[in-house]
């Protein structure tokens, strides 16, 4: 049997090979001793899915599990985003939430995510004891079950629907006035989760609407339910074609992630929504406090803090780290450069519906498409552009990476090296203040290779630098 490992965002695994019933049952188990051993039993927990195969069947297994350990449990009536099962911990304040999702991963794949009671992505601690409990059972019987029935004539098991005051919270935290001056807005939840969460409270406040993939489809298109430029070709067309389209916005399977295209078809780096929204929620909202970004993430957003005054926070990889400075309230906003951000006073967690709703409010209210507030933004604080590849490792070089990038070169790409970052990974910032990111994999033999520069040319040059120190 496979060992159970929860990565950056919970267990994840290949459906009927991995991910299993029984290892379903097995790790709910251990969520549940956890839970109990915490003294946190009688605050519950949610049980919520996404749009994938056998999504409700696994998650009422959970609840026969978790009502037969004696914990009342919230049972989600449809599939549900991930910010939306934030937002319901903290608003009924259970110790938490069991989720059955792989987010943006291609459809053969399920997954549990536990969101303990703040709201956030369990830290390290929480997931290693969890990891610790279920591997400890593996190959046993060790859960009780409860039929549903019996759970609900006990008052131990309810269905929820949380769509609707999520959304009410929404509406205190979105110009939707602004908004529905705009225009037509294109809205792509990639078959997912989002489904309503993005269109029907555009509607509601008088914005037109067109939308794509905005049913359910556990094979989302034969795609992964990514927001990237290389998945949504699609709905890069439909915006393209359409000149009453003046923007595009879409969401990955869970709705944790976003993606923006221009009003010409042009797709905008999530890195650049950040560093955009961080100016426009300070300049525009008014709002206060510090900026947290992963390490792989632009250095555009420190430009911005800088021209602002405030604070960056760097964090490793994975947004429980970011999360958990939106619940200590010391920052504005937190994101990733994987699609993920979330804002003071909202979830401690990635929220890909805000997000698409904050850049339609911003577009509507500077007047200006994103691509045009960009260039507006680098006139005030430089320019910077980013990219990520992956390096695949032969195995002679896999054996010998880890002490490769222990002794720092001197220079890169004929720029000297300032400083040297290993928060989460190596990087290496240049004196031109450009830089370079290695982080390996902990599931393949693959080298993720960051590079920042203010130039296109710059940059092929840091990356085909990078290339070189891995293999050779």
């Amino acid at each position: 049997m496979q060992r159970i490992v929860f990565g950056t965002s919970g267990w994840r695994g290949i459906l009927c090979e991995d991910f299993i019933f029984e290892n379903v049952k097995i790790v709910t188990q251990a969520i549940a001793d956890h839970v109990i051993a915490a003294g946190e039993k009688e605050k519950g927990l949610i049980v919520g899915y996404d749009s994938r195969f056998m999504g409700e069947r696994f998650a009422r297994e959970a609840a026969r599990v978790l009502t037969g350990a004696g914990i009342k449990t919230f049972l989600c009536n449809r599939d549900t985003p991930t910010p939306v099962i934030a937002f319901e911990i903290l608003r009924r304040k259970t110790a938490g939430a069991i989720n059955f999702t792989a987010s943006h991963n291609p459809p053969e794949y399920n997954g549990i995510k536990f969101s303990p009671s703040w709201g956030g992505p369990a830290l390290p601690e929480t997931t290693h004891d969890i990891e610790r409990r279920a591997n400890e059972m593996m190959g046993e019987v060790c859960y009780k079950e409860c039929h549903l029935d019996d759970a609900v004539r006990a008052e131990m098991l309810s269905e929820i629907d949380p769509m609707k005051t999520y959304l009410e919270d929404l509406a205190g935290k979105v110009d939707f006035a602004a908004i529905a001056k705009l225009g037509t807005i294109a809205v792509n939840p990639l078959y997912g989760t989002g489904r309503g969460y993005l269109a029907e409270p555009l509607m509601a406040h008088g914005v037109k609407v067109v939308q794509l993939n905005a049913h359910r489809d556990p094979y989302f298109g034969g795609f992964p339910p990514e927001p990237s430029e290389k998945y949504i070709q699609d709905f890069i067309n439909m915006v393209k074609g359409d000149p009453a389209i003046k923007l595009g916005i879409a969401t990955d399977g869970d709705a944790d992630r976003f993606g923006i295209i221009d009003d010409d078809g042009t797709f905008i780096e999530p890195n650049y929504i950040i560093a955009l929204l961080l100016d426009y929620l300070v300049r525009v909202k008014g709002m206060t406090g510090g900026v947290a970004r992963s390490v792989a993430t632009s250095h555009l957003v420190d430009a911005v803090a800088k021209k602002h005054g405030i604070e960056v926070f760097e964090t490793p990889v994975g947004f429980k780290y970011i999360g958990e400075l939106i619940s200590q309230d010391k920052i504005i906003i937190g994101g990733e450069e994987s699609a993920g951000l979330t804002i003071k006073g909202h979830v401690p967690e990635k929220d890909g519906i805000l997000a698409c709703l904050l850049v339609a409010e911003m577009v509507a209210h500077e007047g200006l498409p994103v691509r045009k507030l960009l260039e507006r933004l680098y006139e005030q604080v430089g320019r910077f552009v980013t990219k990520r590849e992956n390096i695949t490792l032969p195995p002679e070089i896999e054996a010998a990476f880890a002490d490769k990038l222990k002794v720092a070169p001197a220079t890169i790409a004929g720029v000297k090296i300032m400083e040297k970052v290993t928060i989460d990974g190596t990087k290496f910032i240049l004196e031109d203040g450009s830089w370079l990111l290695f982080r390996k994999s902990g599931t393949e033999p693959v080298v993720r290779l960051y590079a920042e520069a203010p130039s296109e040319v710059r940059l092929k040059e840091l990356l085909a630098a990078g290339r070189e120190l891995i293999l050779s």
